[in-house]
C-alpha cells in the first residue's frame, strides 16, 4: 500500500484544500463543499489513534466547517472494516459515483504540444467551464489555484472558450484535473489537443509521468486516458455515517 498511500498525498497537494489539519498520517480537509477531494479525512496510513476514535475526530471537524462528514478511503485497504464497525457506509449518491479510479501514465504517451496556451493564472472566461459560474467562490479559487506549479490550459474557438484543463506539477507528478470540453466543440480532438498541450508543460516543469482521478462509470474518459497509455494504478471510495 506504501506506493498507492505516496500517490494519494502527491494528489492531495495538488488539490489543496482551504484547510488541511493532519490527524496523524491522515488529513482532515475542508473547502466549503467544492469536490468530495477537498471536503473529507484522507484515511491513508496510521491517525496515531484508534480509527473509531480519528473518524469522531474527523466528524467533529468536519461540522466545525460546516460540511459533510466524509471519508476518503483507497478500496481494500485496511481502514474499511473500521469504518463498517463504526456505523459508516460507502457513499451511494456521491455526485460523482460510488467509486472512481486513478489512473497514472508516462508523459510519453501524449502526443506533440499542441497550440494552446497552458498560463500561470486562469483568465477571467476560464471560470465558467471549470466551475459552471462566472465568478469563482473562494474556496474555489483557493483549490483550483492552489501554491506551487499550476497550469490552466484554455481552448478558444470563434472568439469563445472551447475547452479547458487545469495541471499542478508535484515533484515528477502531473496532476490532471478539470477537463472540459463545450458540447459545440466535442468530438473534434480539442480534449486531446488540451492534455498534449497540458503534457507538454509539465514535462518543462520536470514531469515526467501523470495521475488522474475519474469516476469508473465515466467511460468515455476512461477509453480516453487508456489512449494515451494511462492505466488503473487503485481505486477510492467516499464513506459517510449511515
Amino acid at each position: 500500500m506504501d506506493h498507492v498511500y505516496q500517490l494519494e498525498r502527491d494528489c492531495a497537494d495538488a488539490w489543496p484544500a482551504v484547510v488541511d489539519e493532519p490527524l496523524g498520517q491522515w488529513r482532515l480537509r475542508a473547502a466549503g463543499g467544492f469536490t468530495g477531494w477537498a471536503n473529507s479525512a484522507l484515511t491513508i496510513g496510521d491517525p496515531g489513534l484508534p480509527i473509531e476514535a480519528a473518524l469522531a475526530l474527523a466528524q467533529t471537524f468536519a461540522e466545525g466547517h460546516g460540511i459533510p462528514a466524509a471519508a476518503h478511503v483507497v478500496s481494500g485497504s485496511p481502514v474499511e472494516s473500521a469504518l463498517v464497525t463504526a456505523g459508516w457506509t460507502v457513499d451511494l449518491g456521491h455526485p460523482g459515483g460510488a467509486e472512481s479510479v486513478v489512473m497514472t501514465g508516462s508523459l510519453d504517451g501524449f502526443a506533440p504540444p499542441a497550440a494552446i496556451p497552458v498560463l500561470s493564472r486562469p483568465p477571467d472566461d476560464w471560470w465558467p467551464l471549470a466551475v459552471g459560474a462566472a465568478e469563482p467562490t473562494r474556496a474555489q479559487r483557493r483549490v483550483l489555484t492552489g501554491d506551487g506549479a499550476m497550469g490552466f490550459g484554455i481552448a478558444r474557438a470563434d472568439g469563445r472558450v472551447a475547452g479547458i484543463v487545469r495541471g499542478a506539477v508535484v515533484g515528477d507528478l502531473l496532476h490532471i484535473a478539470r477537463l472540459a470540453v463545450a458540447s459545440s466543440h466535442r468530438r473534434r480532438g480539442m480534449a486531446s489537443g488540451l492534455l498534449a498541450a497540458l503534457a507538454d508543460w509539465g514535462r518543462r516543469r520536470g514531469a515526467t509521468r501523470c495521475a488522474l482521478q475519474v469516476a469508473e462509470h465515466n467511460r468515455a474518459a476512461v477509453s480516453l486516458y487508456a489512449g494515451l497509455g494511462c492505466r488503473p494504478h487503485h481505486h477510492y471510495r467516499y464513506w459517510v455515517r449511515a
